[in-house]
């Protein structure tokens, strides 16, 4: 046990060491760009004041053009090593638009090309948004926050390397010194970055809360466009199904009416003919409220509206749930159709013979896992049903993660956030 933990910990400190030469590097790229400006107007122009004239405008422009790179670097790294994500918050340029007057609209001004629109949005956008300046900020501070303190191991064991090739005791003595330091310091001073990010990194809650408006307004426009798709489904299905039917029924039954004295057979055969058009009409009303809700949803939930899925599927479909969901209506409408889409995928795209539908309930919510042993490959397409299941699923801030490695098998994850009712 203690060799497995003596391996482990020099494990963490090789790791760690490397993340704190890489945190260090990161922190002081923008400050070697000012030291590296500083030192070419002093090597070429010593006693030349005219030499440092490039320095105000080099270094600046240098940490502009750095300072975006460097800190989507260290919201990569801390997504890396702590799974703490971090959003950039950074505007999005809204679309350049051609005017009837022959001008461009970048949403600011009004430019004579759209290269010219373009540009003068982006150096707009550059200027006026925070999340810029936030950078900025955030390349001032890295050095003395995050970068001094991950410094310590590599400069302990520079140290260390100094001290021990000395001949004196005193400097062997400091070089012993400075090993543990810099082997002791290593599995942990890397993680000051963690907390410095997230501190100087996030969004302000009002960008935040700007975002949070836009993806509402921009899920709200999806819900109200899959509305409008399906009422003129239902019109469509309606009007040249069940409702050309129903309307011949009423004229047969009219005709049936008026043959019953004169001719008892042919109103026979056309009462006949009544029926069978009768229940066609109602194997096509069936067939148009699939799409809006199953009554075994209403009745029994949602558990047992997934079992009588998977009884009608072809696959060998295994449904495990728990006991009590207590799931909002509209919640449940969401991931039955979500499961439906899944199961579907299974049989027409990854030609799976076995899934497996496990329903949970969580602290946050439901969750449900469908994995089936296709050939895999299943990828989210801007217009495909995993996509617009995302965004239905969205409407309720939930999730759909998808792992579908070629060769299989898929798994598919739905996470809705919900309250027990």
């Amino acid at each position: 046990m203690d060799t497995r933990r003596a391996a482990s910990w020099a494990v963490g400190a090789w790791v760690g060491l490397i993340r704190a030469c890489v945190v260090v590097a990161l922190s002081m790229a923008v400050p070697a760009v000012w030291a590296a400006t500083v030192a070419l107007a002093v090597f070429w122009g010593p006693g030349n004041p005219w030499s440092w004239a490039p320095v105000p405008l080099v270094a600046p422009v240098g940490t502009l053009a750095l300072s975006r790179p460097v800190c989507g670097m260290f919201r990569l790294l801390v997504a890396r090593w702590t799974d703490t994500v971090i959003t950039p918050g950074y505007r999005q340029a809204p679309p350049v638009v051609l005017m009837s007057t022959g001008y461009w609209w970048n949403g600011f001004s009004y430019e004579k090309t759209s290269r010219d629109a373009r540009l003068d949005q982006r150096w707009r956008l550059r200027w006026n948004d925070p999340a810029n300046w936030r950078d900025l900020r955030f390349t001032a501070v890295a050095p003395f926050a995050a970068g001094l303190l991950a410094a310590v191991p590599p400069a302990g064991l520079a140290a260390a390397t100094f001290g021990l090739a000395q001949p004196s005791l005193p400097a062997r003595l400091f070089g012993v010194a400075a090993l543990a330091v810099g082997i002791g310091s290593a599995p942990y001073a890397w993680r000051c970055v963690e907390p410095v990010a997230v501190r100087f990194l996030r969004p302000s809650p009002a960008m935040e809360l700007a975002e949070r408006v836009d993806q509402l307004t921009a899920q709200r426009a999806d819900a109200t466009v899959a509305q409008a798709a399906e009422i003129r489904r239902i019109e469509r299905d309606l009007h040249d199904g069940a409702q050309a039917r129903l309307v011949g029924l009423g004229l047969s039954l009219a005709t049936a009416e008026k043959l019953m004295e004169t001719d008892p057979g042919q109103a026979r055969a056309l009462m006949r003919e009544a029926r069978t058009g009768a229940a066609t009409s109602l194997s096509e009303l069936r067939e148009l409220v699939k799409g809006i809700n199953p009554p075994v949803l209403n009745d029994r939930g949602l558990v047992d509206a997934v079992r009588a899925l998977a009884l009608d599927s072809p696959l060998d479909v295994t449904v495990s749930a728990g006991d009590r969901l207590g799931l909002d209506p509209p919640i449940e409408s969401a991931v039955y159709f979500g499961t439906a889409e899944l199961l579907t995928n299974a049989v027409k795209h990854a030609h799976a013979t076995r899934v497996r539908v496990s329903i949970t309930r969580d602290d946050n919510g439901i969750v449900v896992s469908v994995e089936d042993d296709g050939r895999g490959g299943a990828e989210v397409r801007p217009d495909g049903g995993l996509a617009g299941l995302r965004r239905r699923l969205a409407v309720f801030d939930g999730t759909l993660d998808i792992s579908s490695p070629a060769g299989g098998p898929t798994r598919a994850r739905m996470a809705v956030p919900c309250a027990s009712s």
